[in-house]
């Protein structure tokens, strides 16, 4: 009969054993220390592979690229009082990211011709088509400012899809983040604000086929600019977007889009206009005079 003390005394060193195993070994990496935001270049699986682009479910979805605080919640609303139009909350795509957890996963993946980058893709494809079968209706707009830093990867995704451009003049939105901030960083706001004129003016230059619009022309003559975007969206325009108030548009909350009281009031209000006197960094005065703005 084997010794109770000695059976004891060989659980604790293998238990030791585990534990220092533990202890010298690399943390595992789990969902949450996955990186929210990747570059844009494609990802390649070892040996270079990329994966051709698979069917998608929603063939021509809209994408709205614009800064913060431009008036894209508003738009959104204006949009989706449309009744063959789905412009949902911010659905922030771009940090939803598919793992490949073992070894020989990206192998497996290859033989179904498919690569990090394009399971991804398909899943993005998947929420877009799932929302708006849930709708019932026909076009789905996806507006989420952040969008506007991955627009080449969107345009990679869906070749077809279709982009409107929101502009608002840059020393508005650094007054609009300045004034809704505690204790506000000014240069991170002018750098945080910068980066998304960049990637907008980029996407202006690259993308002639997009429809461009301001928040000021929005908010000033809404009937023209939503019949001009009916128009270039292909569909019919309806009086009822401009009393947005009357429809459902979800809850509005922090990350999810503008959840102010402007917003909730049903009723589009007049742009803040930038202050004249206010001097902006010279890059972005560059970009702010190409889009037509005085500066």
């Amino acid at each position: 009969m084997r010794d109770p003390r000695m059976s004891a005394i060989a659980k604790g060193l293998k238990r030791r054993g585990r534990l220092m195993a533990q202890a010298v070994s690399p943390p595992r990496k789990t969902l949450d220390a996955i990186p929210t935001q990747r570059p844009v270049e494609r990802q390649q699986a070892p040996g270079g592979y990329v994966a051709p682009l698979a069917p998608r479910l929603v063939e021509s979805p809209v994408f709205v690229l614009s800064s913060v605080r431009s008036g894209s919640t508003l738009l959104r609303v204006l949009l989706n009082s449309h009744s063959g139009i789905r412009a949902p909350h911010e659905m922030h795509l771009r940090t939803v990211h598919v793992r490949m957890s073992r070894e020989f996963t990206a192998d497996a993946m290859k033989e179904l011709a498919l690569d990090r980058d394009e399971l991804e893709h398909v899943l993005w494809d998947r929420v877009l088509h799932l929302e708006l079968a849930r709708s019932g209706k026909d076009v789905i707009v996806d507006k989420t400012p952040p969008n506007t830093l991955i627009w080449p990867r969107l345009h990679r995704c869906w070749p077809e899809a279709r982009f409107v451009l929101l502009l608002r003049h840059p020393g508005a939105v650094i007054q609009s983040l300045t004034s809704r901030r505690t204790e506000p960083d000014h240069e991170a706001i002018r750098t945080e604000v910068l980066s998304y004129a960049e990637k907008l003016e980029e996407a202006r230059l690259s993308l002639p086929g997009a429809h461009v619009i301001t928040y000021e022309d929005l908010t000033a003559e809404p009937e023209r600019v939503t019949r001009e975007l009916c128009a270039y969206l292909g569909v019919p325009w309806e009086s009822g977007m401009l009393d947005y108030g009357k429809q459902d548009h979800g809850t509005f909350k922090p990350k999810l889009g503008d959840w102010s009281s402007e917003i909730r009031s049903g009723k589009i209000q007049a742009a803040r206009q930038a202050d004249p006197t206010a001097e902006l960094p010279p890059r972005l005065a560059e970009i702010a005079k190409a889009w037509g703005y005085p500066v």
